[in-house]
Order: C-alpha cells, then sequence, then structure tokens
C-alpha cells in the first residue's frame, strides 16, 4: 500500500532534554510539502556533534529534537516541485545545503549555503523545515528538526537542497559516512589546506575525521603524517591509513609542538586540529612551520572556543584556516566521493568499529564519548 501523501508512523530517537539518554519513541512523520523529499533512513552514524548537543553544557540545544546528521537511505516520496529526485532513488541527506542560487553558492570560493539558516553558527540553524515549521510529531507535540536532516528516524524529511542522489549499487551502510566524518577530514586536506605531494602534515585526534584527514594526506602524497592523539591504541589504526609517525602528548616531556618542530627541522608543512579546545588550536597552528605552514581548524569543542594567539604566529607566514564539511560543494560532491569510493581510492571499512540495531543508539553514543568507537552504523 502507498504511504505517499499520508503521515507515516515509524520509529525515532529522541533527545527530550540536556543530558538525558535518547528515548526510542513512535513518532508522526508527515508527508513532503513543496521542494521536500521524505526518507527512509536505512544505516545512520553517530557523530560527536550529535553528542554535543545533549551535553549538560551545551548552549545550542532545543527540545524535544531527532538527531543524526550522518546517514543513507532511500526516497520515499517528494513533494511539489521537486524534479531531481523521485520514489527509489538511494540519497544521503546534506547537513550543507547547496541550493545552487544565493552568492556562496554561485562563488567557487566557498562551499557555504544560505539556507544553513545561521552563518555564524551551522548549529543553530535548520531547527525547522524553510515554512518554520516541523515534520515530526511525537505524544501530540510538534518535535524540532536537527541541521536539516534528522536521520535519527527511520523514516525523515528534508529541503531538496539538502540532498544529494547517489549510485543505487552502494553500500548505504558505508556511504552514509560521506554525510558528515569522512567528507569533513579528507575534505580538509584535500579541498581547505591542499595538502602536496612530498609535504609533511600533523593531524591531532584521531577519530573519524581526523582518520580521515590522515586518508586526505595520504592520498594528496604527503611524505610525512605524524598522527596525536591522547589515546595511544588509535595508532594501529593510524599507521595502517598512512601516518609515518605516532605521538601520545602524555608521554612526552616537553609540549607536543616542540617535539614536532624538533622532529621535522622547524615544523610541518600543514597542520589540522580535528579536537578543538584552545590548548589543541595553539599546539596545531605552532607546529607549523613559519614562511608558510597552514593550518585547518576542524574540531569544536563545548568550552575554552577562543583561540589566543600573537600577530607574530601569522605574519612571519602562518596561515589559519577553517573549513565545514571539508570545503566540498555538498550536492555536487557526493556523488564524485562515492565514486571514489567504488573506485577503492579510500576505504570507508577502516573508519566503521562496529554496526548495532537501531534501538542501541545510546549504546553507540556511549561508545564515541568512551573513545572506544571511531564510527558505529546504525541500522533499522
Amino acid at each position: 500500500m502507498s504511504t505517499k501523501g499520508k503521515v507515516i508512523k515509524c520509529k525515532a530517537a529522541i533527545a527530550w532534554e540536556l543530558g538525558k539518554p535518547l528515548c526510542i519513541e513512535e513518532v508522526e512523520v508527515a508527508p513532503p510539502k513543496a521542494h521536500e523529499v521524505r526518507i527512509q533512513i536505512i544505516a545512520t552514524a553517530v557523530c560527536h556533534t550529535d553528542a554535543h548537543i545533549i551535553h549538560p553544557k551545551s548552549t545550542e540545544s532545543v527540545f524535544p529534537v531527532i538527531l543524526g546528521h550522518e546517514g543513507a537511505g532511500i526516497v520515499e516520496s517528494v513533494g511539489p516541485g521537486v524534479t531531481n529526485f523521485k520514489p527509489g532513488d538511494k540519497v544521503i541527506p546534506l547537513y550543507v545545503p547547496q541550493c545552487r542560487k544565493c552568492k556562496f553558492c554561485l562563488s567557487p570560493l566557498t562551499n557555504i549555503c544560505v539556507k544553513l539558516g545561521s552563518l555564524e553558527n551551522p548549529l543553530l540553524g535548520q531547527k525547522l523545515m524553510e515554512d518554520k515549521t516541523s515534520r515530526f510529531t511525537c505524544k501530540g507535540k510538534s518535535v524540532y528538526h536537527f541541521l536539516g536532516t534528522s536521520t535519527f528516524s527511520q523514516y525523515t524529511v528534508v529541503s531538496d537542497a539538502n540532498l544529494s542522489k547517489i549510485d543505487d549499487d552502494v553500500n548505504l551502510e558505508r556511504v552514509c559516512l560521506l554525510g558528515c566524518g569522512f567528507s569533513t577530514g579528507y575534505g580538509a586536506a584535500i579541498n581547505t589546506a591542499k595538502v602536496t605531494p612530498g609535504s609533511t602534515c600533523a593531524v591531532f585526534g584521531l577519530g573519524s575525521v581526523g582518520l580521515s584527514a590522515l586518508i586526505g594526506c595520504k592520498v594528496a602524497g604527503a611524505s610525512r603524517i605524524i598522527a596525536i592523539d591522547i589515546n595511544s591504541e588509535k595508532f594501529t589504526k593510524a599507521k595502517g591509513l598512512g601516518a609515518t609517525d605516532c605521538l601520545n602528548p602524555r608521554d612526552l616531556q616537553k609540549p607536543i609542538q616542540e617535539v614536532i618542530i624538533e622532529m621535522t627541522n622547524g615544523g610541518v608543512d600543514f597542520a589540522f586540529d580535528c579536537v578543538g579546545g584552545f590548548e589543541v588550536m595553539k599546539a596545531a597552528l605552532e607546529c607549523t612551520t613559519v614562511g608558510w605552514g597552514s593550518c585547518t581548524l576542524i574540531g569544536v569543542a563545548m568550552q575554552n572556543k577562543e583561540l589566543i594567539l600573537s600577530p607574530l604566529e601569522l605574519l612571519m607566514g602562518r596561515t589559519i584556516n577553517g573549513t565545514l564539511f571539508g570545503g566540498w560543494k555538498s550536492a555536487d560532491s557526493i556523488p564524485k566521493l562515492v565514486t571514489d569510493y567504488k573506485n577503492k581510492k579510500f576505504n570507508l571499512d577502516a573508519l566503521v568499529t562496529s554496526t548495532l540495531p537501531f534501538d542501541k543508539i545510546n549504546e553507540a553514543l556511549d561508545l564515541i564519548l568512551q573513545g572506544k568507537s571511531i564510527r558505529t552504523i546504525l541500522t533499522f
């Protein structure tokens, strides 16, 4: 029986308040309106950003909300005016939209889109659909969307600007990682920093984003890649993906940036902060060489978001970059990344620690917070 135009009742994980586990609930998902698409989510991964939103000290939360932004699924139905998608298409929802009309989308200089909703902090936008209403209801209450995607639901509704069609023959339990973690780290190296062949790199933080940045450095031809993390258990994985050196700051007798400068005769060409927080950002910048060192900031920490530095650090030729979704023009780039994955240009399997049924979503959140998981894939 067709569900087109009808409300769908399904399973979703709802965050009702800060600091509490997600609750598996039955939700009602309304049909898509104009330029919207309703998707059946097949697989979704858990990202640190999802945990960030329900952290007791988060200031970017509204409740109740359905989180999740790293998923893949199949189009169930489309609303009026949708021409690029049809029922049955395999798709990846995009937390960075691409409307192809705003001044940002029309510029080759950025992948930002005005439909992010908040150009100061992407976490503050896309909490409702464009008409300022929600497509989710639970227990008679309207439920907020998250980043325009809300993949922690068996069915979700997204704008057609927040969606990319992909090949029918791909494994959705792997390419869902292209929705955030992999694309962000990999693109930071390839697009934002533009790592050069033969260069030296330092990657701070070896979660999904950091390991993906490491993969990007390797694909770009870096000759030396120094991987840094306070959990030495991650080093075997990092070396398997191309790290030439691994350092745990807690094992060192001097600041990590000083050690890296000594190791590299003055500093690395490229550094990537995939952690966030003042101390790591400062160390990433200071471990780059004077003259041309490039530091790319990717991580966002809950507290201590300021970066305090001396102008001399920049006057001497270092640069700082920021990156959102790895600089990819989202809807245009995802199909190309899928093709690269199919052609084995990079290995997404290496980032998957485990696969769990959706009902175990809180276990998946605990694993990532405890540093025991790179990515856990949840399936419905």
